[in-house]
Order: C-alpha cells, then structure tokens, then sequence
C-alpha cells in the first residue's frame, strides 16, 4: 500500500476550513500538517481543490427485490456510480421475510455485496415482525453483526408494512440494546384505500402516486412515530422526509426532548410533484415513495436543513429502467416500481444548490452528507471526518467545475436519469478510498471486491 501525501488543498470537515497537506499511510490518515515533507511515494497535488472526507450515504437500495422485478444497480454498479459521485461508504438496507430468521436475510444480504462492493458498506435491518424468534436474535446481531440500526415500514400494506404494536416494541427493543429505530413514516392503511379509490374511479396516471399519498399523512405518521419513540424513551431517524407537515413533527418532537433525526434527499430540494405529470408516461420515472411534493415545500426542507431540523441527506437509490421495469405500471399507477438513481448525483447536486446557491455553508455540507451519518450509525471517527487515525476516505473536489448531469454520461446501470439536463457546480474529481483511488481524474481506477463491510458501534447520543 502507497504512501501518499496530498498536498496544496483545503481541508473541510464539519467543523473546521484550514490549508493542509494530509499523510496517508496503510490505509489511514498518518499527518495534518502545513507544509509536510515525507518520503511518500507519491505526491497529489490539490491545488484549488477541497479536500472533503468521503461521503457516506445512509440510504440505498442495491439489488433489491420489488413490485415483481429487482432494482437495476446491483453491489457493483452501485457502489461504482456512487464512488464516482464522492461517496465512500454506503449503508444499504437488508429487506427480511416474516417467518424466517433474520440471519437468513443477513447471510443475503452479504452475498450480494461479497466481492462486488468497490467501496465499504454496512446494512440497516427492516424489522416486520416482532416475536420471540426476533427478540432473542437481535443482541448478537446487533452486537457481532454491528448492525446498529432497524427499520420498520409504516407503509406498503400486505408488503413491508408493520402494525403500531411491532414498531413500538422494535422500539423498546432497540432501546434496551442501544440501537437507532427508523422509520419509512407514511399512513400506509390509508394510502391503501386512496388507492383502491382512485383505480375504481378510473385514475390511473403516474400522478395519482403523488394525489393518493398526500404530505398531512406522511406529517400523521412522523407525528405518531415521535409520539412512540418518547413513550418507549428510543433512539428514532425518520427517513426521506419530503414535506412541511413531517418537518413541523420533527422539530417539536425535538424541542421536547425526543431523541429525534431526519434525512431528506435531493430529489425533494430539487424536483416537484409536477414531473409526474409528465405525457406520455414519463412521469413514471419520478415515482418516488414518499412521493415529490409541490414546489414550496422545497424551501421548508433547506431551511429545516440549515437550522438542524434536519440532520442528513440519503440518497434513497433505489434504480429501476424506464424499459421494462418502470412501465409495468402503465395502465395501473400502483404497479410502477417505486425508487429512482440519485446515488451518484446525491454529492455534487448537495454542493451546487446547497453551497454554490448559498443556501448552507461548506462545513454544513459535510456534516450533512457525510459526519452526522457517521455519529448517527456508529461510524465516526473512523470515517465521516478528516483525522488523524481516521480512515483515508477522501475526496478531492474541484469547486469551480461544471457539468451538465445525464444518462448518457452517468455510472448507474439505469436508462434515464431524474435531473437531466441540469446544470450543476462542483465535481469530484478523485475519490480515496481506505487511501487507495477508487475515481482518479475523473477515471474508476478501484477494484471490484475492494469494498469491505463495516461492522457499526452502537448509537451514541451525538452532539445536537
């Protein structure tokens, strides 16, 4: 393994914005200093460039089964499109099946990363049922696994959905083993019936995805999950939230004294519920759950962003082709796969409408796509910061490039993508991973397999 020595840039981290060289020895961040002379064998120079820790996304969907079909990035393309993208840790989410053990869908899980991931990776645990099969599995997979965090649906009926009763006892079970609950909050009960409705009556365009999953039920359930996290005294991360109606949930949950977060994406900051009106099917590609929303709740989740309302930015990659897949549901909106690629654009796309636009500041670019994530899944310090003993996931980004982002230049295995024809600021234009390239010069120069699973600590309280 390389020496190496990264010279001339500037570092950023959530905290602090300094000029320093970075010394990289057997995979770890050796030396900050100013002007560092050492005997590395190879010199990078990063003149103009930030010098960010690696990014690390806490929401995707690789290789996951859904609505019939299975998302097109697998563990390979994924994790390349997204190191393209500044992104050198991913959590995904290990899908289980009632009735089985959940080591079963663990031992899965590894297998579809195992030798594919090029970047590192750990796994968040969907919770459907609680018993007490699941109840005496959860401290050693907690514990050997490191998987430190569940999720519980409160939506898709008759498929991922859990009762209130499974969530709240998932909640106190994570509280006695000291792990984070988190929640997909939508009203899945009455989406069910908005549904039903909106096919009888013969609506059956992709814009009745948005129109039967209105923001007050994804604000209904927020508020209700918070309710239950204070009741059973647990840990609760609400993920890819999209409205003012689960901002407001949050924030007073929050002011209380709850142990509360938020995520949103960067498909809510930037893209409205309009694009699912979009002729000729083509709004089919904008199908997101929770779904995009009118255009002004855009300005409540950047707000919520800057203020700490909300703390972190996922991706929720969850890829499925136009051709083939998206177009199972036309004819029947509740049939289109739900998910769009954003994992390689979640980075550049933060830093263009965030930083460039003036909307945050540079450090609270890093905490939000990479440093809070860390603290929040058990990662940090070893990743999500630029320290000394710290993994050496870096990412050299040269503030002043442009692009324009589009399928036909992009790393996901997918036939479209959601924010073609945008224009974005910022590109990252070498990628470190454990201080090896994974991305240099614009180039994949990583290996297949590189990537290694990393187990998490449990949740500590991080610093509000």
């Amino acid at each position: 393994m390389t020496v190496k020595l990264i010279k001339n840039g500037v570092i950023v981290t959530a905290a602090d914005t300094y000029k320093a060289d970075v010394l990289i020895k057997e995979g770890i961040i050796a030396k900050i200093g100013i002007d560092l002379e050492s005997e590395a064998d190879e010199i990078i120079d990063a003149t103009g460039k930030y010098v960010f820790p690696g990014g690390i996304d806490p929401h995707t969907h690789l290789d996951m089964p859904f609505g019939g079909t299975v998302t097109a990035d697998d563990f390979e393309t994924g994790t390349k499109a997204a190191a393209f993208g500044g992104t050198t840790t991913i959590v995904d989410f290990c899908l289980t099946t009632k009735g089985k053990p959940l080591k079963e869908s663990i031992a899965a899980w590894h297998q579809k990363a195992d030798r594919k991931a090029v970047i590192d990776y750990g796994f968040h645990l969907m919770i459907s049922e609680i018993n007490d099969a699941v109840l005496a599995e959860l401290p050693s997979i907690i514990k050997e696994e490191g998987i430190t965090s569940l999720k519980v649906f409160m939506a898709y009926k008759n498929v991922f959905q859990a009762d209130d009763g499974t969530l709240f006892r998932t909640m106190l079970a994570a509280k006695e083993h000291g792990a984070m609950v988190m929640v997909h909050a939508e009203n899945g009960d009455v989406i069910d019936f908005l549904i039903h409705k909106a096919l009888e009556e013969g609506n059956t365009d992709p814009i009745y995805h948005a129109l039967t999953r209105p923001s007050i039920i994804e604000g209904e359930a927020t508020g209700r999950a918070a309710k239950l996290a204070e009741l059973a005294g647990a840990r609760l991360y609400v993920v890819h939230v999209t409205c003012a109606e689960a901002v407001q949930q949050i924030a007073e949950a929050r002011n209380q004294g709850v142990d509360m977060w938020g995520e949103t994406c960067p498909q809510y900051l930037v893209l409205d519920q309009s694009q699912l009106e979009k002729p000729d099917f083509q709004g089919a590609k904008y199908v997101w759950s929770p779904p995009l929303r009118e255009a002004h709740h855009q300005e409540v989740l950047w707000n919520a962003l800057k203020s700490g309302q909300l703390q972190t930015l996922g991706s929720d990659h969850c890829s499925f082709n136009f051709d083939g897949q998206k177009d199972l549901g036309r004819g029947d909106f509740s049939k289109i796969p739900n998910g769009g690629p954003v994992i390689e654009d979640r980075f550049s796309l933060f830093y263009s409408e965030g930083v460039h636009q003036g909307r945050i500041t540079l450090n609270q670019f890093v905490d939000i796509v990479s440093t809070r994530s860390a603290k929040l899944f058990g990662l940090f310090p070893q990743k999500g910061t630029i320290a000394v003993g710290s993994d050496a996931d870096i990412v050299i980004f040269d503030p002043l490039a442009e692009r324009i982002l589009s399928a036909e230049t992009h790393h996901m295995n997918v036939d479209y993508n959601p924010f073609e024809g945008l224009k974005v600021t910022g590109l990252p234009v070498s990628v470190l991973s454990r201080g090896e390239f994974v991305i240099q010069d614009c180039q994949f120069v990583g290996s297949i397999g590189a990537g290694r699973y990393v187990k998490r600590t449990p949740y500590k309280a991080a610093n509000r």
